[in-house]
């Protein structure tokens, strides 16, 4: 059965293509050449350690940084040349905290969904579905700062899906959370990939949040050294699992370019 966002897209192009990308920052290469391409309704998890350039990546595709080197296609339009058409398809939950305080859940959400056009009776039947989609229920009319580290990246999340994008974009969405919150979080997103068919780039430095069906990209300081399935990815390297073989990549020990289909 095709997933109904999948169906929405209509055009059978990948949901992120990445062509050939690099980027500096002065003289320093924070990526260099990279290319990869993900598929609709699949979990893609971007690994690196810190400094590998997964938060550069992420600020070429949402546009923060125009991209001067290679392309980049969401749904098969370019984020430099039709970045409105490309991002309106996009959510995006960044690293640091963004959501203000001093309001409520629902302000914070209510805001968001009017700079995206959603009137006001539809907003708050989004939200509610939403905000029960992340065990939220009873919170929306807390003040933000009440809420817990994992609690305030679930209403990011919620934010980010309100304008039903197809693709889903979280960088080092679970840093600084303990065990339960990040295993809650990573579930939901899992769930939405399931029964939503939205596509998502996850990017982490954490191995274990990676599943053996999980298609994997890996970067090091700049560089694209393995993409592909998990168990691919694990035999390309000589390695005996996803965290002996992420060990051996972030060392440059080894090069595994198993190939990721859209």
């Amino acid at each position: 059965m095709q997933h109904a966002r999948t169906a929405k897209t209509g055009n059978g192009a990948a949901a992120l293509d990445v062509a050939g990308v690099s980027h500096s920052y002065g003289p320093k290469r924070a990526l260099n050449d990279v290319s990869f391409s993900i598929a609709p309704a699949t979990f893609t998890a971007l690994l690196g350690l810190n400094g590998a350039g997964k938060t550069t990546l992420f600020s070429l595709i949402s546009h923060l940084y125009d991209t001067r080197q290679g392309s980049i296609r969401i749904f098969g339009h370019d984020v430099s040349r039709a970045s409105g058409e490309a991002l309106r398809r996009v959510g995006i939950v960044f690293q640091a905290r963004t959501l203000d305080l001093d309001l409520s859940v629902y302000q914070n959400l209510s805001y968001h969904a009017s700079l995206h056009g959603i009137g006001r009776h539809e907003a708050r039947q989004r939200i509610a579905a939403l905000i029960e989609t992340v065990d939220m229920q009873g919170r929306q009319h807390d003040k933000a700062r009440s809420l817990s580290g994992g609690q305030m990246r679930r209403i990011e999340i919620v934010r980010a899906l309100l304008h039903r994008p197809s693709l889903l974009l979280l960088d080092e969405a679970t840093v600084g959370l303990d065990i339960q919150s990040r295993a809650g979080i990573l579930a939901a997103i899992r769930k939405l990939v399931e029964t939503e068919g939205i596509g998502v780039l996850w990017a982490t430095h954490l191995i274990d949040e990676v599943e053996d069906g999980d298609q994997v990209v890996v970067l090091r300081q700049g560089d694209l050294v393995a993409k592909g399935k998990v168990a691919d990815v694990v035999k390309a390297s000589g390695a005996a699992s996803i965290r002996d073989a992420f060990s051996k990549l972030s060392r440059g020990e080894a090069a595994a370019q198993a190939e990721i289909s859209p």
